[in-house]
C-alpha cells in the first residue's frame, strides 16, 4: 500500500518538483561546506549545519506544497449536500473553476464527510479521520472553465450531525 503511494507521487512530478528538490540539495551542500570551511567558530558552524538540515527538511516540502498550490490553484463552490432520505447516501454538488494559468488534465475532485460536534477543536481533529471519502475524477478543464459536479457517498449510515467538505487536486501534465 504504502509502496503504491511513493511510486504513484514519483510518477506525479513535474519538472519544477525536480528544480525545487535539486536546489534545496545543493543549498543543503552549500551550507554544509560553508559550515566546515568557518569550523574555528564553532558557534557559527554549529548554526550553518542546523540551518542546512532545516532547509534540506523544511523546503521540499513547504515548496512542494506551496508551488502546486499556486500553479494548480482551482475553485470549489459546494452549491448544495444533502442527505438522501430512502437511500443511505449523501449527495454534494458543487461546481469547480480552472484559475490557472495551465489547462488541467485530470483533477481528482474529493468530498470528505467528518462528524461535527460543535467544538471547533473537535471539529478540526475529526477532519484527520472523516467518516465517508469519496472522489470522482474531472479530464481536460481548460483555462478559466467551470464545471459542475455531482459526488455520491454512499453507504452513509451515520445518524448525528455531520460536516462535508470538498477539495480537488487538478494537474496539468500528466
Amino acid at each position: 500500500m504504502m509502496k503504491e503511494k511513493i511510486v504513484a507521487f514519483i510518477h506525479e512530478l513535474i519538472i519544477y518538483d525536480y528544480i525545487l528538490f535539486g536546489s534545496s540539495f545543493i543549498l543543503f551542500i552549500l551550507f554544509i561546506t560553508l559550515a566546515i570551511v568557518v569550523r574555528k567558530r564553532v558557534g557559527f558552524s554549529l548554526f550553518l549545519v542546523l540551518l542546512s538540515f532545516i532547509l534540506l527538511l523544511a523546503l521540499p516540502s513547504l515548496g512542494y506544497v506551496k508551488m502546486h498550490e499556486y500553479l494548480f490553484k482551482n475553485n470549489i463552490q459546494v452549491i448544495s449536500e444533502k442527505k438522501l432520505v430512502f437511500t443511505e447516501a449523501i449527495v454534494v454538488k458543487g461546481t469547480l473553476t480552472n484559475e490557472s494559468k495551465f489547462d488541467f488534465k485530470t483533477c481528482h475532485v474529493t468530498a470528505k464527510v467528518c462528524k461535527a460536534t460543535g467544538n471547533k477543536y473537535k471539529d478540526f481533529i475529526f477532519t484527520f479521520k472523516p467518516i465517508m471519502k469519496m472522489s470522482i475524477l474531472e479530464e481536460d478543464l481548460k483555462i478559466g472553465e467551470t464545471r459542475e459536479f455531482k459526488i455520491i457517498v454512499e453507504p452513509f449510515t451515520y445518524a448525528n450531525d455531520y460536516n462535508a467538505s470538498v477539495k480537488a487536486d487538478c494537474s496539468a501534465f500528466h
